[in-house]
């Protein structure tokens, strides 16, 4: 089954965590034939947020919830269970400074 791992951090303390271990981590979940996907997100100052409402778009810089804490990437695994998804998502280096938010992803049906 497939998990997206969001993973959650300020900014300032994601400094810690270097690409080399996340890359390290990526490499051994792919290895597995779990990794199915992974990016890192650039800060949060670059993100724009667009929302359309009664046919009119509008577009806002940033993000629109007021949090410490901010998407700063995500991994796309393939995991049998929940359970499997948590113990692989507990070793993301990112977990040190922040959280990971684990999700089953829901395939879309065509009706």
């Amino acid at each position: 089954m497939k998990y997206v791992c969001l993973v959650y951090s300020e900014e300032e303390k994601l400094k810690g965590v270097s690409d080399n271990e996340c890359l390290a981590f990526s490499g051994e979940l792919s290895k597995d034939g779990r990794r199915l996907a992974a990016e890192a997100l650039q800060p949060v100052r670059t993100a724009r947020t667009v929302r359309v409402r009664n046919g009119k778009v509008s577009i806002l810089d940033g993000p629109f919830a007021e949090t410490k804490e901010h998407l700063a990437g995500f991994y796309l695994i393939d995991a049998e269970d929940m359970n499997e998804a948590l113990q692989l998502a507990a070793k993301i280096p990112p977990a040190r400074v922040g959280s990971i938010e684990v999700r089953p992803v829901r395939e879309l049906q065509a009706q």
